[in-house]
C-alpha cells in the first residue's frame, strides 16, 4: 500500500489518485478521479485503506483534463452528495463553458506524446455541483493543507501543501517521470520532469510554478504521473529542473513553444 503521513496514492495506468485521510476519524477527500474507467479501481481502494466504502467529505481536483477527471462522474453518481472543489480559473473547463487547448502530438518525447492526438480535450460540464476553492487557500474538510495556484498546465492549476510535514501533492505542475515517453511511463523510473509536454500551453508560468513549489521546500511530493520522491533526490531535482528547464522541460519544437 503506497502511503506516507495518512497520505495515498495510487497509480492506475498513466495516471496517479490519491486520498488524504484523517486517521482519528476515517474523514477523507480524493484528489482526481483519473481515467474514465478508474471508478472501480477506486472503489477497491476504498475499501483496501478504510475497509468499507466511506463517501468522501469532498473531492479536490488539481486540473480538469480527462485523466484526471475521467470517473468524476460515475462517482457522483454513487456519491451524489459530495462537493467537487477547483480552482476558480479551471472553472470554466468544467462546467461546459470552455475547452481546453489541443494537445499537440508534435512534441518530441515519445509515443506518449505521439498519441496525443487522441486525447480528449473538451470542455466538462459539472456545473450543477462544482465549487471554487476557498478564498483563504485552505483546503475544505482538512485545514491543515492549503491549495497553490500553480498555472502553465492549465489556467486554473492547484497543487496542494501541508506545511506541517511539507508533504506537497503537486498535481502536474510537475511531473516524476518523463510522461511523454511510454517506455518510461511503463517502467515508471523515478526523475523529476516539468509538466507533461503535450498539453502544457504557456511554458512561461509553468516554470514560475514550478519555482513557487521549490521554494516551500518540499520534503515529500506525489505528482500526477509518477512515482513518490522525497529528501535529498527530491530537492535536487527540483533545482536541476528549474535551472535546466528551458532545456529539460520545453520542449525544442511546438504548437505551444515560444518562437
Amino acid at each position: 500500500m503506497a502511503n506516507k503521513h495518512h497520505v495515498y496514492w495510487y497509480r492506475h495506468h498513466i495516471v496517479n489518485i490519491i486520498m488524504i485521510v484523517d486517521s482519528k476519524t476515517s474523514d477523507w477527500i480524493l484528489i482526481d478521479t483519473g481515467l474514465f474507467y478508474s471508478e472501480a479501481f477506486i472503489l477497491k481502494k476504498i475499501r483496501r485503506v478504510l475497509g468499507e466504502l466511506i463517501p468522501p467529505k469532498a473531492i479536490i481536483l488539481t486540473h480538469g483534463h480527462f485523466d484526471h477527471v475521467g470517473a468524476l462522474r460515475p462517482l457522483l453518481q454513487r456519491f451524489p452528495n459530495v462537493p467537487v472543489y477547483a480552482h476558480e480559473l479551471e472553472l470554466p473547463f468544467l462546467t461546459g463553458q470552455r475547452h481546453y487547448v489541443k494537445p499537440d502530438p508534435s512534441v518530441p518525447g515519445g509515443l506518449m506524446a505521439k498519441l496525443a492526438w487522441l486525447y480528449p480535450y473538451h470542455a466538462y460540464d459539472f456545473s450543477r455541483i462544482i465549487c471554487p476553492l476557498p478564498d483563504d487557500g485552505t483546503l475544505p474538510f482538512f485545514t491543515d493543507w492549503r491549495w497553490i495556484h500553480t498555472p502553465g498546465h492549465t489556467e486554473g492549476h492547484v497543487s496542494l501543501f501541508r506545511p506541517s510535514d511539507r508533504f506537497l501533492i503537486a498535481g502536474d505542475a510537475f511531473t516524476t517521470v518523463k510522461q511523454e515517453s511510454l517506455l518510461s511511463v511503463l517502467a515508471q523510473k523515478k526523475e523529476i520532469h516539468g509538466p507533461p509536454a503535450y498539453f502544457t500551453p504557456d511554458w512561461e508560468l509553468a516554470k514560475t510554478s514550478v519555482e513557487t513549489l521549490q521554494k516551500l521546500e518540499p520534503a515529500f511530493a506525489v505528482t500526477g504521473h509518477g512515482q513518490m520522491m522525497e529528501g535529498s533526490s527530491l530537492h535536487s531535482g527540483l533545482k536541476r529542473l528549474i535551472s535546466q528547464f528551458e532545456q529539460v522541460a520545453v520542449p525544442d519544437h511546438g504548437r505551444y513553444v515560444p518562437e
